[in-house]
């Protein structure tokens, strides 16, 4: 993919950019390095001050960023500038609590005297340089989740964005320097792909963090295994949304629609398989549908637009794919199914939900990464849980039930990162956010997402003879 911005409500390529050749991609390790070594030593006070100062530098530039984002990848804008204040909200967040979150533990003297130590601490220390591999579905929010914690940790970090998103990539580096952070210590590396091996590979870099597809998280995986580096990846989600008889179901099928067409149904934790109990299966699929079919299909930039466009013309063929086999297969199409007609350029899909899903179609293991819904009938909570099962992914899960028993059932059966009763899936810098699975592996945000970059240092003291 060319290093470009194209504009998927046309397919107008606006701007394009040359990869890094090798010397400059040195240039940028050198000064990752070197700014690595200033960073490391300096204080919390020094680093919250400067990531305030970016949250303040974003929230300045929130409707710039917003329309940039759009404009590459096709969210709708309110929906950006939603993206970039919660950006500046997470990077506030670890400016606050970072310092406690690293503070040193010091177990009971009395807990290691038989070791012969009369203290003992435990630090926790920055790796070094991390390299972000990054996709552009979120593309502010998916770098800062990471970026936010790594500095705070006294990291430094290296930005791999997705080819499509660049200038949103460009202004990260810019965002952290303008906020006073050392030279070097945030950097964007434009380069393809088959660069990022290479990068990872170099002495300098530490660690990797990569959210994105299943073969791109083997392949980094892959290499940073065999260099014995740390890796947190993040990657596709089928994520289940459980209706169950006690559930309300008006609420239940509101939230279902933004829960599935957010980001334009491009999202990793977007809620894409609706398991719903037969008793109460009717009701929620009718209101569900009917939901689905009166979203808005437009120009991004309209400020009353539901669903933008896909962010590519292949990612629209693939789920065309997905949702032409399944009809070939026997699924019904409830709403949707098709381009939409009154947009005849762009990248658009219209918000889609199937019924009559079977083991047999690729919808029902791959994951659907657009504005299609898929529709199950089970007869009791067991099937419920083997359905939502049934599947590669663990990354997260919904489910509506006010029984408490049912919930504990769920949250101890279901196999995914996280369980939201009666409410949307959603990341937030308070609470860990990661899989199972083939989902991933590590946890981004928290106290947890900041740690998986730290070295967990134990320091032993003796008596002094």
């Amino acid at each position: 993919m060319a290093i470009a911005t194209v504009n998927p409500a046309t397919g107008e390529t606006l701007k394009t950019f040359d990869a890094l050749n090798a010397g400059e991609i040195e240039d940028h390790l050198v000064r990752a390095d070197q700014a690595f070594q200033e960073h490391r030593s300096t204080s919390f006070a020094y680093r919250t001050e400067r990531m305030l100062a970016a949250a303040d530098l974003l929230d300045a530039d929130q409707d710039g960023i917003a329309r940039t984002m759009t404009t590459e990848m096709g969210k709708p804008v309110t929906q950006a500038r939603a993206e970039a204040a919660k950006c500046a909200k997470t990077m506030r967040w670890y400016a606050q609590h970072a310092e406690a979150l690293l503070a040193d533990e010091h177990p009971d003297p009395a807990d290691v005297s038989d070791s012969g130590a009369i203290r003992a601490v435990v630090r926790y220390r920055p790796l070094g340089t991390v390299l972000a591999v990054m996709p552009w579905n979120f593309p502010l929010w998916q770098v800062v989740r990471f970026a936010a914690p790594a500095l705070m940790a006294g990291n430094t970090g290296l930005l791999k964005h997705a080819s499509n998103v660049p200038q949103t990539a460009l202004y990260l580096e810019e965002l952290f320097r303008r906020a006073g952070f050392p030279e070097g210590c945030f950097q964007t590396l434009l380069i393809g792909s088959g660069a990022v091996e290479d990068v990872l590979r170099d002495p300098r870099v530490a660690a990797a963090t990569l959210t994105g597809s299943e073969p791109a998280g083997r392949a980094v995986a892959s290499t940073a295994g065999d260099e014995i580096k740390k890796t947190v990846l993040e990657l596709g989600g089928s994520d289940p949304f459980i209706v169950l008889p006690s559930a309300d179901l008006d609420k239940a099928a509101r939230i279902a629609v933004t829960a599935r067409v957010q980001n334009n149904g491009q999202s990793c934790i977007a809620a894409k398989r609706f398991i719903v109990h037969e008793d109460v299966y009717d009701t929620f699929a009718e209101q569900f549908t009917d939901r689905m079919a009166a979203l808005t299909v437009g120009d991004p930039m309209d400020e009353h637009t539901d669903v933008g466009p896909l962010s590519s013309e292949q990612g629209r063929s693939d789920l065309e794919e997905l949702v032409d086999d399944a009809v070939h297969q026997g699924a019904t199409a409830l709403c949707g199914g098709r381009r939409p007609p009154q947009h005849p350029a762009g990248w658009f899909y219209e918000p889609t939900v199937l019924s009559g899903i079977t083991p047999a179609m690729r919808i029902h293991q791959e994951e659907a990464f657009g504005p299609v819904a898929t529709l199950y009938r089970v007869a009791d909570l067991d099937e419920a849980v083997r359905l939502a099962n049934d599947t590669p992914f663990g990354l997260s899960s919904n489910a509506w039930t006010r029984d408490p028993e049912e919930q504990q059932r769920l949250a101890r059966d279901v196999q995914a990162g996280g369980v939201f009763f009666n409410g949307m899936t959603a990341s937030h810098p308070g609470l860990p956010f990661g899989g199972a699975k083939r989902s991933g592996y590590g946890r981004e945000l928290s106290g947890h997402g900041i740690r998986e970059f730290c070295n967990m240092t134990t320091l032993w003291y003796g008596p002094e003879d």
